[in-house]
């Protein structure tokens, strides 16, 4: 849950002949544990791990085709390589194509009104060219103003060609673009209405023959389907062969790799004869980040790259993200009865979200191209089945302690009213636990902050803060419950100090004054600290609103049911039905929403100081022997 799960990375470097170079990118592609720092020399791009690629692109772009042929499955007159590029030649064509041809209609459009006409050579003009506007009605008269008042030498002539319900269409023929008309003139270009018409004729033409040609392609979509792996790992293999410093008779190559691969490559470089050395990052170098955590908490590791991915000098928070998410999770959703529910939906997909994932990488099988849908087969839900019955537990024990069954209440004499600790009526009660939820999730975020520094007085400032934060809330205690008015004195020594902390080492490595005035700076973000531990009241505001609904939804059934004596089961069932469906949607939405919110913008924003980038691992698709 912390930066030990931030994998620990050395920087290696790879030097030898040229003529082993080959060989020792296939064998670290096959080995697929180190992310290749490209040298800074021409054609020397980061490498691409992502979902799209060129064969992707290119797959994508021929299964999106209106009409496909039969499926060829003999491999022997395959050629991948030659698919993929005839295919984003297609594509790149049929992009082109269809813009000009957007363009021309666009231009037809405009110059259409003005009739026919054609164009002649500025020699056949006598240096003059044809200007022409769009004029609404109430605008020509000081358009024919403006054209009349012009010296013979500025306007040669004008005339309105055509007219409308809206507009006049007026040429002016002159050697330069009339200054001072009212309205701006219309770019039609050089091209005849006949030209544009004609050449509007060929584009689509164009069009159809290279969709014909497309239509042709897609008999190889099978087999292309199968070759994707090994299109992108070749992809993956020449980029990487551009990331290298070659000076002949001799390349080098960097690269970040986990710690406890190195000795493993060092006895490769050693076997090979290739120079081989290694050392850790050191400060001021910006390394990936690797994180590396257990199986109950990857989730939590998805949720926060899901919005940023921490520093490689900062801490992993994914297993704060993992807990709090479920606990505000559980607080918005407020109800013990759609705990139940979710139970019930999970335990209904529990063993789908139990597969494995299949192939490593994202193929499409043979039957969804012969059926015209093509999916990508994506991971399962495995990583998330500890956040969901986290969530689930976590939310049935919440709505038990507030006593919320469907919008019901527990009798008062019955077992469950005796776990029935948190009146959700009692506002006070509820916006103060809220509030220590959130001052205690911002107190957490700047403890985990102040142990990542290997200087622990760098780590001063954000221990004021979280000592300030904590005053407070116990001051606010001591406010609230007078009997306890001790916590008011111990809360306000700890503000004190604590914002004494924060001007003392905010910016302790400036010299005193610079010191000083970064501390005073510092102390600006008082106002975002009790903001942001205020906005965690909404847990409180959304979980209420989800009782009321629920409450609401049953009065309303239960007026149906007494009101209409035949009918009024069925209305009261249907009110139900729906009602509690649509609360329950909307809790859960609200509680995916505003339990990350509180997470990325609020816990983050005190806890993650820094940005990083994730580890992109130079290696195949499939076949390589580090996962």
């Amino acid at each position: 849950m912390g930066h030990k799960s931030i994998v620990a990375l050395q920087r290696v470097t790879f030097a030898g002949l040229t003529s082993e170079k080959e060989c020792l990118l296939d064998d670290l592609h096959r080995f697929g544990c180190l992310e290749i720092i490209p040298f800074d020399q021409p054609g020397a791009t980061a490498l691409h791990d992502g979902p799209s690629g060129p064969a992707r692109d290119a797959l994508k772009f021929l299964l999106s085709s209106p009409h496909r042929r039969r499926q060829i499955r003999d491999p022997e007159r395959f050629d991948a390589d030659a698919i993929e590029r005839k295919a984003l030649q297609l594509q790149s064509q049929l992009q082109t194509l269809n813009e000009e041809r957007d363009d021309l209609i666009q231009r037809l459009e405009l110059v259409r009104p003005f009739g026919k006409f054609r164009f002649a050579s500025i020699q056949e003009m006598g240096d003059l060219r044809l200007w022409f506007y769009v004029v609404p009605h109430n605008e020509m008269p000081a358009v024919e103003s403006r054209l009349s008042e012009s010296p013979s030498n500025d306007i040669g002539a004008w005339q309105t060609v055509n007219r409308d319900a809206r507009f006049c269409y007026v040429v002016v023929v002159s050697i330069d673009e009339p200054i001072g008309m009212p309205v701006p003139r219309v770019r039609i270009g050089s091209r005849s209405p006949e030209e544009l018409s004609k050449r509007r004729d060929d584009v689509e033409f164009a069009i159809e023959d290279v969709q014909a040609e497309r239509i042709s392609l897609t008999r190889w979509c099978l087999l292309f389907a199968r070759s994707l792996t090994e299109l992108e790992d070749a992809a993956a293999r020449r980029q990487a062969a551009g990331q290298t410093l070659d000076a002949d008779p001799v390349f080098a190559l960097q690269a970040w790799v986990p710690s406890d691969r190195v000795d493993e490559l060092a006895e490769y470089a050693k076997q090979k004869g290739i120079l081989f050395e290694h050392r850790p990052p050191v400060q001021g170098e910006r390394p990936p980040t690797l994180m590396r955590n257990t199986s109950q908490t990857e989730a939590g590791e998805d949720l926060v790259n899901f919005y940023m991915t921490p520093g490689y000098w900062t801490w992993d928070p994914s297993g704060v993200v993992f807990v709090s998410f479920a606990i505000f999770f559980a607080m918005i959703l407020a109800d013990a009865g759609y705990a139940i529910l979710l139970g019930v939906g999970l335990l209904a997909v529990w063993r789908r979200l139990g597969h494995p994932p299949q192939g490593g990488g994202a193929w499409i099988a043979a039957a969804d191209i012969e059926q015209g849908e093509p999916e990508l087969q994506r991971s399962t839900g495995q990583r998330f089945r500890p956040m969901l019955l986290l969530i689930v537990v976590v939310s049935l024990i919440y709505g038990v302690l507030v006593g919320s069954y469907f919008g019901l209440s527990p009798s008062p004499n019955s077992l469950l009213s005796r776990f029935n600790v948190l009146d959700m009526s009692n506002s006070q009660l509820m916006m103060g636990v809220s509030v220590l939820v959130g001052g205690l999730h911002v107190i957490l975020a700047n403890l985990m902050d102040a142990r990542r520094y290997v200087d622990w007085r760098d780590g001063l400032a954000s221990l004021g803060w979280a000592m300030a934060v904590g005053g407070g809330l116990m001051a606010g205690a001591g406010y609230a419950m007078p009997r306890l008015d001790l916590l008011t004195t111990i809360g306000a020594g700890l503000v004190v100090t604590g914002l004494l902390m924060v001007v003392g080492f905010t910016a302790r490595h400036e010299k005193p004054v610079g010191r000083l005035v970064g501390g005073l700076i510092g102390l600006t973000k008082i106002s975002a600290a009790f903001g942001d531990v205020l906005s965690y009241l909404r847990l409180f505001a959304l979980g209420l609103a989800s009782a009321s609904l629920a409450t609401a939804f049953n009065d309303m059934a239960a007026g149906l049911h007494s009101s209409f004596p035949r009918l009024g089961l069925l209305f009261a069932l249907l009110v139900l039905l729906f009602g509690h469906a649509l609360n329950l949607l909307l809790g859960v939405s609200s509680g995916v929403i505003h339990g990350l919110r509180l997470n990325v913008i609020e816990f983050f924003n005190w806890g993650l100081k820094d940005e990083g980038r994730r580890f992109t691992p130079f290696r195949r698709k499939e076949g390589s022997l580090w996962n």
